[in-house]
């Protein structure tokens, strides 16, 4: 199903290639990448045909905090945000770009999603419940849905261009991105993780888990892509915690929810979200917004 105008960003000029993701348009110039994030929503690695507005606006907006935030943590491929830096001139299109596009260095993506869980929830809890593992990961017995792990543990998947994400084992990432590399992945990604998490406690989120990728430049491993937002993490109110349940999410879950109960089979094409749908959908990233950075962008 094509995607309504409303949704994909536009031709850019003097660009070597343009590419689209799930939800980002990138620009090839050179050695640089322009990310530009859309306001399409995708879940169940299937994108949606209705969009959330002002949601890519949001999901730059917390990536430039988080690459602020982690840099001593870790390198990351941000340039700027400077619409006068661009390798353009951006008169024409600053309505496109303002507040939701990024300059970067362009890496070389690992094929491989970094995900680090600190709670039982999602794909893990349903794997949990059939073998008591995930990812080749054995879990103590008696947890409940939500439970808090006795500590973090990193979960990576497949990274598909398209269709779904498949977990695999630290055996099977060390196939695709080599054994050294997939511990200093690991390694980071868990400590990325315990800041974050430390980070929005202090905000009344819980940080049930998240996923990063990462990139090569030359020999330099570095944060890629997006980080730590609604569409990569779930946040928790801390406050209404309690293990046992699912719990009221700030991130996308609400939507997967709704689509979830319309016995949709999560296979292309995806079902229209309603107008109620998408504006709980935009306060809760909103809300996300604003509780983390003390600000919101839309």
């Amino acid at each position: 199903m094509p995607l309504p105008p409303a949704l994909v960003s536009t031709d850019l000029p003097g660009a070597d290639a343009k590419r689209s993701g799930k939800v980002r348009d990138v620009y090839e110039y050179g050695d640089r990448l322009l990310i530009v994030a859309t306001d399409r929503l995708s879940t169940f690695d299937v994108v949606l045909p209705t969009g959330i507005p002002g949601k890519g606006k949001i999901l730059t907006a917390l990536s430039l905090y988080w690459f602020d935030k982690t840099r001593h943590l870790a390198p990351n491929h941000l340039i700027t945000t400077d619409l006068s830096e661009y390798p353009f001139d951006t008169t024409l299109y600053e309505e496109q770009l303002e507040g939701r596009s990024m300059l970067c260095r362009r890496a070389t993506v690992l094929p491989v999603e970094c995900v680090v869980r600190g709670y039982l929830a999602g794909s893990a809890w349903k794997a949990y419940q059939k073998d008591g593992e995930y990812c080749g990961i054995n879990l103590p017995p008696g947890l409940v849905e939500s439970a808090k792990l006795p500590e973090p543990v990193f979960t990576p998947t497949t990274k598909a261009a398209h269709g779904h994400d498949v977990p695999i084992t630290m055996e099977r990432m060390a196939y695709f991105v080599g054994g050294t590399r997939a511990e200093l992945m690991r390694e980071l990604s868990l400590t990325i993780y315990g800041f974050a998490a430390a980070h929005v406690e202090e905000r009344g989120f819980i940080l049930c888990d998240t996923k990063f990728e990462f990139g090569m430049i030359g020999d330099e491993l570095m944060l890629v892509d997006e980080i730590l937002t609604p569409d990569a993490s779930r946040y928790w109110d801390k406050e209404k915690y309690e293990p046992g349940r699912s719990q009221e999410a700030f991130d996308k879950q609400y939507v997967r929810d709704y689509l979830e109960a319309t016995g949709w089979d999560k296979e292309p094409p995806a079902p229209a979200l309603p107008d109620e749908v998408v504006k709980r959908t935009i306060e809760i990233y909103r809300a996300a917004e604003e509780r983390i950075t003390g600000s919101t962008s839309v």
